[in-house]
């Protein structure tokens, strides 16, 4: 147990000393701002276009937009079917008295984190675990690493778990950045406000029998720990691909590709079936928390969890192999 406790804070020591934790910090701190700032306006045309503060006059007129693109011969049925999802939703808000975007820095950091674990999330995270093991491969240190009197599966373990502790760092300091920085702006209340989850899905029409309110700090948890297992799931398929592909860039650009691709098929693979069984189509947990409507028909909770735990699960058990089993002199 020590020798992995010296492992794992020596991989610590070397994530740290790339500096590539503080490079997305950097980018967090650049970018929730912007966020912030667009957010703001959006609320300020609003109160400007409606002439007053009231959310349901802008929730109306939000509802009224949608029956008319719904009744547009133009619009696609896949898009009439997300519309009809979207109007019962804010209907039934409209009906509880309880206004959905309220802007305070709960909301806020609620709703960039749900935007951001499609794609934005799950870059940063390759970042930090691409080049974990194929680092060592471009600076000759693997073979110093391996050297050591240590089995080679507790020299990938140390690894394993400072990639744990990074992403969750990461999503963490996410999180927490967009609540400081939101709150100037919006204020830091909204921890109270309620948040109704349950929402089932069938076709067009939505259930909302197994519907509960609940508290929106409670909320946040709940999308949080959806946002972190999406993460690890990310961090797990970058540590494999480390441990197959020797060369950074290229271990790098095969994730981003991936990545990249799983947004483009969530738009477009509705009538794609076999494509819900693909990781990156299934990243996006956060949308069945609040009644989503998901990219292809039979995916819910349940199956999105199963299938990335799979693909992790996978991902682990071909890591360790290869990486026990492979020859680091050639």
């Amino acid at each position: 147990m020590s020798s992995l406790y010296a492992l794992v804070k020596n991989e610590c020591i070397k994530m740290i000393k790339k500096k590539r934790f503080y490079v997305i910090l950097l980018i967090l701190l650049a970018l929730i701002p912007m966020f912030t700032y667009a957010q703001m306006r959006v609320a300020q045309n609003s109160q400007k276009q409606f002439g007053t503060s009231d959310w349901k006059a802008d929730q109306r007129q939000k509802i009224a937009d949608s029956e008319k693109r719904l009744s547009s011969a133009r619009t696609p049925e896949e898009w009439k079917q997300q519309l009809k999802v979207q109007i019962q939703i804010a209907n039934y808000y409209l009906e509880k008295d309880v206004d959905p975007t309220s802007p305070n820095a709960v909301t806020f950091t609620r709703d960039f984190v749900k935007n951001a674990v499609g794609l934005f999330i799950p870059l940063i995270i390759m970042v930090i675990s691409a080049d974990i093991v194929s680092s060592e491969h471009a600076t000759g240190t693997i073979k110093l690493l391996l050297t050591r009197p240590v089995r080679r599966w507790k020299i990938l373990l140390s690894k394993l778990i400072t990639v744990i502790f990074f992403t969750s760092l990461t999503v963490l300091s996410t999180a927490v950045l967009c609540y400081l920085i939101s709150g100037l702006v919006f204020g830091y209340n909204g921890w109270s406000m309620p948040v109704f989850t349950g929402i089932q899905l069938s076709g067009s029409d939505v259930d909302f029998s197994r519907v509960r309110a609940v508290d929106q700090w409670f909320f946040l948890i709940m999308e949080l720990g959806l946002v972190w297992f999406s993460a690890m799931v990310v961090a797990f398929m970058s540590l494999m691909l480390s441990v197959l592909v020797r060369s950074t860039a290229a271990g790098m650009g095969v994730m981003l590709a991936v990545l990249i691709s799983g947004t483009i098929l969530s738009n477009m693979v509705s009538s794609w079936e076999t494509a819900k069984y693909l990781f990156m189509v299934n990243l996006d947990l956060t949308k069945y928390l609040t009644g989503g409507l998901p990219p292809i028909k039979g995916m819910d909770l349940t199956f999105s969890l199963s299938v990335l735990s799979i693909w992790a699960l996978a991902s682990l058990i071909v890591s360790f192999t290869v990486f026990s089993r492979k020859d680091v002199l050639n």
